[in-house]
Parts: C-alpha cells; sequence; structure tokens
C-alpha cells in the first residue's frame, strides 16, 4: 500500500462508521476512493441533483441545508455526508455546501453499495443516519415552533442594549456591571480579540476557587469566544448552544459583537413546544411538576423519531429525571429549612447508569454525614426523602415495588454504615443481600447539601468496589445472575416465544437479553475495579481485561441493537397510549430484524456460557 493510501486507510479507520470494519475490508477501500478539493462556499450535491458519491470529510466542514435555507446538520472532519442518495433517492433534498476550505474523500456508488452488502450493520446506520436528517427537517418545518426557529437572530437581539466593558477592568467592576445592568453576561473589549463573563463563570472561576475580585477580569473571562452571525436562524443558535453545552452566544455583525442570544431567548420564544416545557423544571412549582416524567417520554418520543440512538434517548430521560429531583429538593428546603448535616440523595440502578426508560419506576437512597444523629436530625430527612419520593411519583415515576427508596428508613444510612453494609454483602452474599448489591452497586450522586457531599458518596462507592474486586464469591453470585436467563434463541437458532398467556407469541428482550448485558456489565466492572457506572462504559473500560476486546465489542453492538428495537417499540406504545414492555412479536418484525435479533440472542448467550466456564455458577 502506497503511503497516500496508507494515510487514507490510516484516517477512515478512526471514524465511524468505518473504525468497526475489519481491517481486510478497510485496506480495500482506499484504492476506490478518490480525493477533491472545495473552496468555501462551493455547493458540493445541489437539491435535485443525482449524486453517486459518498463524500468523507478529510477536513474542512460542510453544511446541509433544507428548505428556506434551514441549515440541518454541519459535518466537520472524519464524518460523512451524500449517503442520503445512496440509501434512499438518487435525487438530493438538500443542498451540501462547504463552509470552510475542504478535502473530501469521495467513495463511488459500486463500492459504497458493496461494502453494505457485505456489512448489513452499515446499511442499518446508513438508513438510520438519513432518516434522522430527514425527521429533523420534517419536525422543524411541521412543528407550531417552526416559524419561531426560523427567526433570524437580529429580530430576536434588536432594541436590545449590549452590554460591555474593557478588559482592563477587574473582576468586582465586571460584577457590579452585571448587577446593575441585570443581565447574566457582560462583553469586554480589548486590543485583542472580545471576551466574555457569564454569571457561572464567576460561580466556577471566581467564588468556587476563591480568586480574588480585585483581580483582572480577563484572567478568568472567555476568550476568544464562539459566535454566530446576525442573519443566522434560532434554529442554528440552539444547535450551537447544545453542541458547545454553553447558554451565552455572542452575536456578531459589521464592526464585531452586537448582541448575546442566551439560552433562556430561546426557552421563551419556545414556551408553546412541549419539548422545551417538559425539560424546563428549574422553576416550576411543585403542581407543575405533576406529570413531567410523563411528559418527559413524549419528549424522548419525538427525540427518538428524529433518529436519536436508545441510549440517548435514555440520557434523555435520566436528565429530566434528575432535574426533576433536584427541583424537589430546592422546594422541600423552601418548606423544611436546610439540611442539619452534609447529605446525598443517590440514584441507583438503571438512574444511576443513565438507563431510564419511559416506563421506569423509582431507585433511590440517602447517604448521610457520619455526623447524622437519629434522635435529632431523623425526622427531618424522613420528611425530606418522603417529599421527593412522593413528587417523584407525582412526575410520573413511579414507587418502587420493592421498595428500594430514600423514603424507605432501610436505605437511609450514614458513610461509615453505608460501607459496613456493602462490607456485607460483599463477604457473604446471601439471596437478598445479593439483590441489593446488584442494584445498589450502580450508585451516582444527583443531589445533595453540606461540604464534600458528592466526595462522600464516592468514598462509598469506591470503597465497594475495592472491598468487592477481590470477593470471588460475590462474582459467582453475580455470575449466576448474569447467566440465569439464557436469551430466548432455540439450538437451531429459531426464536422461542411465549406460548400461552397475556403476552402469547411474544419474546422477552429484556430478560436474557438487555438484563443479561447490563449483569454482564456490572460483573465486569467489578472484577476489574472499574468505577463506571453505565453499562456501555462498563463493557469498554473490561475490554482486553476481564472480558476480550472481540467479546467486548460484539457484546455492545449487541445490547445496542436489543436497545434501540426495545426503544422503538416502546415508542410506538407510547404513541398508541399502551403501557410500555418489552414483550415484541418476532413475526411483526421485517426478515432482517429477525436476523440480527438472533445474532444478538447469540452474542450474549455465547458470553454466557464463558462466564458459565469460569465460574462455578450451577454450584451457587
Amino acid at each position: 500500500m502506497s503511503v497516500e493510501l496508507d494515510e487514507v486507510y490510516t484516517f477512515i479507520a478512526r471514524h465511524e462508521p468505518f473504525s468497526h470494519l475489519p481491517e481486510e475490508t478497510l485496506k480495500t477501500l482506499p484504492p476506490t476512493m478518490g480525493i477533491t478539493y472545495v473552496r468555501r462556499g462551493d455547493v458540493v450535491i445541489a437539491p435535485g441533483q443525482v449524486n453517486d458519491t459518498l463524500y468523507i470529510i478529510r477536513s474542512g466542514a460542510v453544511d446541509v441545508v433544507g428548505e428556506d435555507n434551514l441549515l440541518l446538520d454541519r459535518r466537520e472532519a472524519g464524518l460523512n455526508f451524500g449517503y442520503s442518495t445512496l440509501v434512499g433517492e438518487p435525487e438530493s433534498r438538500y443542498t451540501m455546501q462547504a463552509v470552510e476550505d475542504s478535502v473530501l474523500l469521495m467513495l463511488p456508488r459500486d463500492a459504497f453499495a458493496a461494502l453494505l452488502a457485505e456489512h448489513p450493520d452499515l446499511d442499518r446506520f446508513f438508513q438510520t443516519a438519513s432518516r434522522r436528517v430527514r425527521a429533523a427537517a420534517d419536525d422543524v418545518r411541521d412543528t407550531s415552533s417552526a416559524e419561531v426557529l426560523r427567526t433570524p437572530l437580529s429580530d430576536l437581539i434588536a432594541g436590545r442594549e449590549l452590554i460591555t466593558r474593557p478588559q482592563s477592568i477587574t473582576i468586582s467592576e465586571a460584577a457590579q456591571a452585571m448587577d446593575q445592568h441585570k443581565v447574566t453576561c457582560l462583553v469586554l473589549q480589548g486590543e485583542g480579540k472580545p471576551g466574555i463573563l457569564t454569571d457561572r463563570d464567576l460561580r466556577s472561576r471566581v467564588v468556587a476557587k476563591s480568586v480574588d475580585p480585585a483581580r483582572p477580569v480577563a484572567e478568568v473571562m472567555t476568550s476568544p469566544v464562539r459566535t454566530i452571525a446576525t442573519d443566522s436562524l434560532v434554529f442554528e443558535a440552539m444547535l450551537v448552544m447544545s453542541e458547545l453545552g454553553i447558554h451565552h452566544l455572542p452575536v456578531e455583525g459589521q464592526g464585531g459583537i452586537v448582541g448575546v442570544v442566551t439560552s433562556s431567548d430561546i426557552l421563551r420564544l419556545l414556551q408553546t413546544d412541549p419539548i422545551y416545557l417538559a425539560a424546563d423544571v428549574e422553576t416550576s412549582t411543585l403542581e407543575e411538576l405533576e406529570g413531567a416524567y410523563g411528559r418527559a417520554a413524549e419528549v424522548a418520543v419525538r427525540f427518538f423519531e428524529r433518529g436519536a440512538s436508545a441510549a440517548e434517548t435514555q440520557r434523555l430521560l435520566t436528565s429530566i429525571a434528575d432535574s426533576v429531583a433536584r427541583r424537589l429538593f430546592v422546594l422541600a428546603v423552601e418548606k423544611l429549612g436546610p439540611p442539619p448535616v452534609p447529605f446525598a440523595f443517590v440514584a441507583v440502578g438503571s438512574q444511576a447508569r443513565g438507563e431510564m426508560g419511559p416506563a421506569s419506576d423509582q431507585d433511590n437512597a440517602l447517604v448521610l454525614s457520619n455526623e447524622y444523629d437519629e434522635a435529632a436530625h431523623g425526622a427531618y430527612f424522613a420528611e425530606l426523602s418522603d417529599f421527593i419520593c412522593q413528587g417523584l411519583a407525582r412526575a410520573g415515576q413511579a414507587l418502587c415495588p420493592g421498595d428500594m427508596m430514600a423514603s424507605n428508613p432501610a436505605w437511609r444510612m450514614t458513610e461509615a454504615q453505608w460501607d459496613q453494609t456493602f462490607h456485607g454483602w460483599v463477604t457473604a452474599p446471601e439471596p437478598n443481600a445479593l439483590l441489593h448489591a446488584q442494584v445498589f452497586f450502580d450508585f451516582r450522586a444527583i443531589l445533595g447539601a453540606g461540604d464534600g457531599w458528592r466526595e462522600m458518596v464516592d468514598r462509598v462507592h469506591d470503597a465497594a468496589l475495592v472491598s468487592a474486586q477481590g470477593s470471588r464469591r460475590l462474582h459467582t453470585h453475580l455470575a449466576a445472575l448474569a447467566t440465569f436467563r439464557e436469551p430466548p434463541i432455540g439450538f437451531f437458532r429459531g426464536l422461542v416465544v411465549e406460548r400461552s398467556g397475556e403476552y402469547a407469541s411474544t419474546l422477552d428482550i429484556k430478560k436474557g437479553g438487555t438484563a443479561a448485558v447490563v449483569q454482564m456489565g456490572r460483573l465486569y466492572a467489578i472484577t476489574a475495579g472499574s468505577g463506571e457506572v453505565d453499562t456501555l462504559s462498563r463493557i469498554r473500560a473490561a475490554a482486553g481485561n476481564t472480558v476480550s476486546a472481540k467479546g467486548a465489542a460484539d457484546l455492545i453492538d449487541a445490547y445496542e441493537y436489543l436497545a434501540n428495537l426495545a426503544m422503538r417499540h416502546q415508542v410506538a406504545q407510547v404513541r398508541a397510549g399502551q403501557r410500555p414492555d418489552y414483550h415484541i412479536d418476532p413475526k411483526a418484525l421485517p426478515e432482517r430484524d429477525r436476523g440480527a435479533l438472533r445474532d444478538a440472542f447469540g452474542v450474549i448467550k455465547s458470553l454466557q456460557n464463558a462466564l458459565a466456564n469460569k465460574y462455578p455458577t450451577r454450584a451457587v
């Protein structure tokens, strides 16, 4: 392979979806590829144009633009475009225009088709990506907020005074200016590039780090700053802020920065959109929080239908559940007063892993400072826990049937008591203890008060992992759980369905499917001493250690496929007003999905067999 071809091979091997291809397949691609250079502003593919090429961006950036000049996506180095014409209609629906001088690798249609024929998972990848762009375009065009999203930023900031100060002022003077003008950010001008100081900067960079407010503001401001043009649309600003995780975006016109758009500005514009109503809980009253998690399920439906993955959808649901709990805590403190000693409210189970679904219930607990005294403080934390748990139930996050909640006194313990409890579970895992251990090893702080409350939770979790890592007996018990329910697949790879009852002719893709992978991920993390909590991160961290690299990759693929299939099924149920479940009729699936389902179950069964050989599970 020549130096040029080797460089192309190395580049595509680092980027999705090619990074998952076998080496021998990857090496066949560079000789089939061309390369081209396009200048900023050049249209690579025009609407209605027949396109026979998959373009991979070697350097630069390309915008995918829909009708009315609406930005749908910005593709940068390592990403690709043009696939919608290769997996769907050959004429492009969109404009694909270089926004930077760009170098593009070109894979022709014939080579692309041969690659998809050999690797059906790539076909699923590109079909999903194509649907995602189309759904985004259709959603923005058809929803009630479409006109708002098309509002130019110049209209949004019109008539608003831009508050600026020189970069030579002190931090204290900058804070005084923000307070005087009642703004959440300040633009700072100087001889070099402009900067910005936000209220979050003052909290995290000044107050939290005890920085002297007499120091120059230039030491804590953000510079250079990301800006957006005045003729850009609200939708484009929303994408940029979401991508960068920021709440303030300077707007640039002739002569420099002319205004700042904030996430609050956009939320106010979109206040009639249920997506933003469901997510905006930070200022909600107790009454307004009712049904918030149920509305979050509707949000999840829309995001998944737009092309989000199951993992992204689960993280969205978890994020909203976390926000509801935090808001309930603020409301509880308004009613009960501040907590008397430091404490943390922790999520366990699926919420701790960031893997909540539309029907997830509560699993939570309290970690209390060792200063806690039952006689003096017990009544306060009992009332606080009940307030939060009942509030979550009214929001739509059902009470745990097994009572694994902070409202149960058994799950309100001091740091020392938690250490002792985990030690007991690890050293003498009886059946009930094992049930608790498998849930509580998924342990994540979501709110708290007092000095070092996060560190307190970290210490409990880290100590539990240290003691569990060397416990062969616990490993064997967890392996027994991971292998107890085998996937619903027969000896000849047939899908095994339930023969009678409420779920006759369906199979449960959670039992022996996603649940088995969650159990394996937890065991891998414990035996590797990994502090990761979510399932995919646990498997990735264990790859090449407690599970082979190939086994980990196959298990991740199987889990992601099953999770997406389950989410697709549940989204349809939510849309139909039905209670979400995991029971799928395989006959209702296309043959391709049935084949992929058999493959996923086969991977899980293979790794269960490996665990059964490694641990004497039958003796447990």
